[in-house]
């Protein structure tokens, strides 16, 4: 069985898959328990989209020369890595490659795949879209950090690596070729070590033909590096029935020793402009209380010690007294601070006040709820102090829900992860009614969380009239595979 170990530059790239480990430290034998757990892919959440690109570099060394030594332990030589990256283009590329390919190649080519199908985000005659606009055109490409200017993913490459990688090194794979496989092995087989090659990918058939493309390469004895965001995964493995029932879910929910539920944590860290409106319509709900941290008090020196403890005793009052759920959220909007390193500082002082906050009341908590890459890593790396978590499956295409294993801190307690570029208006609020159900008399669950017990891939709601917000879905109906067995590979 061929190991799929995913190095993930965010906690939220699991969003396709089920019933594996999510690996939040490197420690050898940390990575040892992870390649052994039955599942043939393994997640190691990096986290380095949130670091500068000096620290994601040392970052990903570490965890290369971690694995190397835990494959070499378990004598482990059937592996694939996959570099799990943004399906908008936000992020190190090519520096996450190339550290993976000094460390752990080298590689016979890069094969680059940004598509997420389930988020509208495809890639066709080499240009990726999202609801078929070019991304470039998307507020996420106006990202401070890691802006660009073109949807032509060969453009793209010579643009993020500062033209070290020339046009003229890129190739594309397009679906037509597939009607001679052989012929397109031919011509990959005749690239140079290390060459770049895009991924086209606007159907799940596309992610079903490249997964026997990669079989057969691997057939031939090419080791290939693959870069992109979680639709890649499934052209890689497949994942087998899906996990979870939303009737499932407010059991999930702790309770405390007298056997009554306990308030959720709903925290929103993301300032993408989706996130903004899903924040407004979750506080429209009487059943949770909003707490903001104003990004303009937290200065370069820290965090004021007043609002920290002001932040203390009003959460705590909510979650202990009122026993009511409460959204601690960032000022809404990006807030720009100079250069990179201001970005980042202002980062780093909110990922701190959030595990300053939480981790004294984790047990008066009964789930929680991230929105925002980084945010979900504050809060399972920092405020719940976790090493690893399992991965159950998706409430909502793109959307995971983890737990920690049997045995660990925090035991049972389940954290819904949004990524910060997906959902419409009524994903949060949507998220806390299925959690805390009684709510749902109070006004209305969205269309497509109505009448549902089971998540499904069909698309709902309507697209905003900009067409550029993600838009979630709901996969059809079926059974809670809580019995089911481990992910399969992909294969001829």
């Amino acid at each position: 069985m061929t190991k799929l170990i995913i190095i993930d530059d965010d906690p939220t790239g699991s969003q396709t898959v089920h019933s594996c480990l999510l690996l939040l430290s490197w420690r050898v034998e940390t990575l040892v328990e992870g390649l052994q757990h039955p599942a043939n892919v393994l997640f190691i959440l990096a986290n380095t989209r949130a670091l500068p690109p000096q620290d994601a570099a040392v970052r990903l060394r570490a965890i290369c020369r971690n694995l190397r030594l835990a494959l070499k332990q378990l004598n482990l030589k059937d592996w694939q890595l996959v570099s799990r990256g943004d399906s908008t283009l936000r992020g190190h590329f090519p520096l996450d490659a190339q550290v993976l390919s000094q460390e752990l190649g080298p590689f016979a080519a890069w094969f680059l795949l940004p598509a997420f199908l389930p988020g509208g985000r495809t890639t066709v005659g080499g240009h990726h879209l999202l609801h078929g606009r070019p991304v470039h055109l998307s507020s996420y490409a106006q990202d401070s950090r890691f802006g660009y200017t073109t949807s032509e993913l060969v453009a793209w490459v010579k643009q993020k690596s500062a033209g070290r990688i020339p046009q003229t090194a890129v190739t594309g794979i397009h679906w037509e070729e597939t009607a001679n496989p052989d012929h397109l092995l031919r011509r990959l087989a005749a690239l140079p070590q290390g060459a770049v090659v895009t991924v086209d990918a606007s159907e799940p058939e596309h992610l079903h033909c490249f997964g026997q493309l990669m079989e057969r390469r691997r057939q031939q004895g090419y080791r290939d590096l693959c870069w992109g965001a979680a639709s890649l995964i499934n052209a890689l493995v497949d994942p087998g029935p899906q996990l979870l029932s939303h009737g499932d879910l407010p059991g999930l929910r702790r309770r405390d020793p007298w056997g009554q539920p306990q308030p959720g944590i709903i925290l929103v860290g993301s300032h993408q402009p989706s996130a903004d409106s899903q924040v407004a319509k979750l506080l429209t709900a009487p059943s949770v209380k909003g707490l903001e941290i104003p990004l303009d008090h937290l200065g370069h020196n820290g965090i004021p010690t007043h609002l920290a403890t002001s932040l203390a005793v009003a959460l705590g009052h909510a979650l202990q007294d009122e026993r009511r759920t409460v959204v601690l959220y960032t000022s809404r909007g990006e807030r720009l601070r100079g250069d990179e390193a201001g970005q980042l500082a202002l980062a780093r002082a909110i990922a701190q006040l959030q595990e300053t906050l939480l981790a004294p009341l984790c047990s008066s908590l009964g789930y929680g709820i991230s929105k925002g890459g980084s945010t979900s890593d504050t809060l399972l790396r920092h405020g719940l102090g976790l090493d690893r978590v399992v991965l159950h499956g998706q409430v909502m295409p793109g959307i995971s829900l983890v737990q920690p294993p049997v045995g660990k801190g925090q035991a049972d307690f389940p954290v819904i992860c949004v990524p910060g570029n997906m959902g419409t208006d009524e994903t949060l609020l949507g998220l806390h009614r299925l959690m805390e159900p009684k709510h749902n008399l109070a006004v209305d669950l969205p269309p497509a969380l109505k009448g549902r017990d089971s998540v499904s891939a069909e698309r709902f709601s309507t697209q905003r009239s900009d067409g550029l917000i993600p838009h979630g879905h709901l996969p059809p109906e079926g059974q809670s595979d809580r019995g089911s067995g481990p992910i399969t590979r992909r294969g001829p």
